[in-house]
């Protein structure tokens, strides 16, 4: 008799540590339930040799054919990505998506343009009408290539579980395995995504999400049906909760030539599709090497992944930065490990960096990311930076730009942003002065927010206590044994 196997996709390096470095793959395991991961093609021998073992067997997600296949009704297939991202219904929050439309009315292509007036309709009727929403997954059904046939026939899977519901690379995979009637499950990655990414690219049976305000997103914002939705909170935050990653202070400050008798200003660039950081940047610079704060202190900044893209506009940014660190004697940038292969930076081999970045932090500070929550199980102090940047993207000017810009001031309303402000877990600024006081105070008073922070962590991931893999892990095991009992 064949075992128990389950495919999992992760197209993602945050989903390579979901699934093989919590206990979700320890349920697996001692159920001698067979995973077969999908991951990039140029990673495949790097992730057997790091976590091979019996009972993993990894495979590339063939990118090349996906990119291949992304070409056939190219446009069609551009707009119905386009269309599912900002086509959630409008009960629930849904500026996020409202800006990613007002980016694309501005950065689409010239070819382009005729179509937009006809899209930005049917967004609103997408937004009004759950058969309109539900017309449109199945329509991207027939976008549904055999790119895996021979995967399927070999391994006989008996669940396909994506790293989202068909947001990404995995929609082919997940939609392929609904043509053959293989039962299909999603996890949720990211902080923001049902309330960014909306609708699903492929069929999935069910998901599970980080709290009862993600659930919530997905009912009402995306039709989920309420029993095909699990909370089963976000494993990868358990190695937070256990400090699994994170470095002595000493050994932290000697990896990137810190002075251990000052204070450190963690600062994790954000948003950066949508705004500049620099300005951001520049002011905690000045702050730092000014003597404005009451303590002495010094920053250490973390790029985002988008500053390494193929993007000269986000490179420009990174060697600004870059430059600026090496006229300040009390400024870092980390040097970031790539993973490799489409995958990108920060994915997996950065956990003990961004564990002990947030956690050796005095004041961490940021643009709203998802690294908000992170810091607060961390129980540091956190400030939110929102400085508009004078001419956003603009400050470099060349014929071709077309590139939307998105003030800072002007993002607070995101429904993960406004969450943020409302707990009250840490404090948001708009200009230099309030950036100094804010950081003062927290220095003077680290303790200060902290029964908010604690509040802000239950509320958004629920499972405190290191649970929360092994939760979601009985989950997705139900639902290869055919129990789909909530594990919350």
């Amino acid at each position: 008799m064949k075992p128990k196997r389950v495919f999992i996709i992760a197209d993602h390096g945050l989903a390579i540590v979901y699934f093989l470095q919590t206990d979700v793959q320890k349920v697996f395991q001692e159920q001698g339930v067979e995973i077969v991961f999908f991951t990039d093609d140029a990673l495949v021998e790097r992730i057997k040799e790091r976590f091979g073992r019996p009972g993993l067997v990894v495979e590339g997600m063939c990118l090349d054919r996906v990119r291949a296949y992304e070409n056939v009704c190219r446009e069609v297939q551009w707009w119905l990505g386009f269309l599912r991202r900002v086509g959630g219904s409008n009960q629930i929050n849904t500026t996020a998506m409202d800006s990613y439309v007002d980016q694309v009315t501005v950065e689409v292509q010239l070819r382009q343009l005729p179509f937009l007036p006809f899209a930005r309709g049917l967004v609103w009727l997408l937004r009004r009408s759950k058969r309109a929403r539900q017309a449109l997954v199945v329509y991207q059904q027939r976008f549904t290539p055999e790119i895996y046939t021979d995967l399927f026939e070999t391994y006989e899977p008996d669940l396909v579980i994506g790293s989202t519901p068909g947001w990404r690379q995995d929609r082919y995979l997940l939609r392929e395995a609904s043509e053959r009637n293989v039962r299909t499950a999603s996890i949720v990655l990211g902080w923001d995504n049902p309330s960014s990414y909306s609708l699903p690219g492929a069929p999935v049976d069910r998901i599970t999400c980080w709290s009862d305000i993600q659930k919530e997103e997905l009912i009402l914002g995306s039709d989920w049906d309420p029993e095909r939705v699990n909370i089963g909170g976000i494993p990868i935050y358990d190695g937070y909760f256990e400090n699994r990653w994170l470095m002595p202070r000493e050994e932290y400050f000697k990896l990137h030539g810190l002075d251990p008798d000052r204070k450190l200003l963690s600062y994790a660039c954000s948003f950066i599709s949508f705004s500049p950081n620099y300005q951001n940047i520049e002011a905690l610079a000045d702050l730092v090497s000014s003597d404005a704060l009451v303590t002495p202190s010094q920053l250490l900044i973390r790029l985002h992944p988008n500053h390494f893209w193929d993007n000269w506009l986000f490179q420009d940014e990174r060697e600004r930065i870059y430059r600026l660190a090496q006229r300040y004697p009390h400024v870092h940038v980390v040097d970031p490990v790539p993973i490799g292969g489409e995958l990108g930076y920060y994915s997996g081999e950065d956990m003990p960096e961004k564990t002990s970045m947030m956690a050796h932090a005095d004041v961490f500070l940021t643009v709203y990311s998802t690294m908000v929550v992170e810091a607060a199980i961390h129980d540091r102090p956190i400030v939110s930076v929102c400085i508009d940047a004078p001419r956003g993207w603009g400050y470099v000017r060349r014929f071709y730009l077309r590139k939307y810009s998105l003030p800072l001031s002007k993002i607070g309303d995101w429904p993960t942003h406004d969450r943020f402000r409302k707990s009250a877990a840490g404090k948001v600024v708009y200009n230099k002065p309030q950036l100094g006081e804010a950081i003062n105070d927290y220095l003077t008073h680290p303790e200060a927010d902290a029964e908010n922070r604690r509040a802000f962590i239950k509320s958004e991931v629920v499972f405190t206590d290191g649970s929360a893999g092994r939760k979601t892990g009985e989950y997705l095991l139900s639902l290869i044994n055919g129990d789909a009992q909530r594990s919350s």
